[in-house]
């Protein structure tokens, strides 16, 4: 449900996104969150909530935002100046980090003290702050004129045949990619706190990459001196699998978080500069196509890596599957390296 609609819409969001006014664009996009947030509130309040209703919800959310997320990309990229690229990647992580902490801590707090609906009214709340956010900025920032000739068609494979044809961002994409089906373990998370405590351990295991991630987020401040842009991707991404192999082979709890915590702030430092690379390389008249692809990526990623822990988890055990998938990341980021020579010496 969550994978279908960025797959269906990521490419053609990106490209409305590059040929609309992306703050209006933006601003549809959070009219429909908060309407599908309203209906799911609504739906809560019923004495039998149709599960239904919420996929169907949860489809039209993820659809809003496969439209949302290029148009971000493609205006925050005109909203600063090239030198502030590498601080407004550091505030998006911060962003980020600080969600995935606060925000279940939140979510919690609200179920457990006023029910679901309190939860999703005030998650309504919010959106509607972004929306009127978006609103307040006064200046569109549409993209360069593409032409009335051009179909979406036409647009679409001119996106895809760019990307195709730059191996730096080939090698952003693929590393992503790889790095989390094969060594994402959050599928597996469930099953391994039993065997180191209750609910509160499992509540820790799921924290773990995101306060890594924070920690590094503080101390982003000189990612834009680093130059050598596309190798602080490669061996971020290659720590990030020799952090989950040692998750994987964690017999107490302490050392487990503290692989997790390591695992996060490399993959916060992967994307960091991802992030920038993006940036640095892509015109703003294409930046809405080329952050649907970005947003494919980074998304597929994740949920095949759940796929793939789980099932090889049923096969051949927890360790196994986590370990060997640690392996097989550092292995495939290595070969991706050698093989894209563009993305690994890549500097602006």
């Amino acid at each position: 449900v969550q994978l279908g609609p960025v797959l269906v819409f990521g490419l053609l969001g990106g490209t409305i996104a590059d040929r609309l006014d992306r703050r209006k664009l933006l601003i549809y996009s959070e009219l429909i969150l908060v309407f599908a947030t309203l209906l799911l509130a609504l739906n809560s309040l019923a004495s039998a909530p149709n599960v239904i209703v919420i996929f169907i919800l949860v489809f039209i959310m993820q659809s809003a935002n496969a439209y949302h997320r290029p148009a971000m990309e493609a205006m925050s990229q005109k909203m600063v100046d090239v030198s502030d690229y590498a601080a407004i990647g550091a505030l998006g992580s911060l962003r980020y980090s600080f969600g995935a902490i606060a925000g279940p801590a939140l979510g919690g707090f609200i179920l457990s003290q006023h029910g679901i609906a309190v939860a999703y009214f005030f998650d309504l709340l919010t959106f509607l702050i972004a929306m009127v956010s978006v609103y307040l900025i006064s200046e569109s920032y549409r993209a360069e004129n593409l032409g009335a000739a051009k179909s979406l068609q036409s647009d679409i494979r001119e996106g895809l045949s760019f990307a195709k044809n730059n191996q730096t961002l080939m090698g952003t994409y693929i590393v992503d990619i790889v790095a989390m089906t094969f060594a994402f373990p959050l599928a597996l998370f469930p099953a391994l706190a039993p065997q180191w405590g209750d609910e509160k351990i499992l509540g820790w295991l799921y924290s773990g990459m995101a306060i890594g991630s924070l920690i590094v987020t503080l101390f982003s401040g000189r990612a834009s001196k680093v130059l050598a842009r596309g190798k602080m991707v490669a061996m971020a991404a290659g720590v990030w699998g020799v952090a989950i192999v040692g998750f994987g082979y964690s017999h107490s709890f302490k050392w487990a978080l503290f692989f997790l915590i390591c695992a996060g702030g490399a993959d916060m430092i992967s994307g960091l500069y991802r992030g920038i690379i993006w940036n640095e390389t892509i015109p703003n008249k294409m930046r809405g196509r080329l952050a649907g692809i970005e947003m494919i990526s980074y998304m597929s990623g994740p949920l095949l890596g759940n796929f793939r822990a789980g099932s090889l988890a049923a096969w051949k055990g927890l360790e196994f599957s986590i370990v060997s998938g640690g392996f097989i990341c550092v292995a495939a980021v290595f070969i991706c390296s050698a093989m894209l020579p563009g993305f690994w010496k890549y500097r602006p």
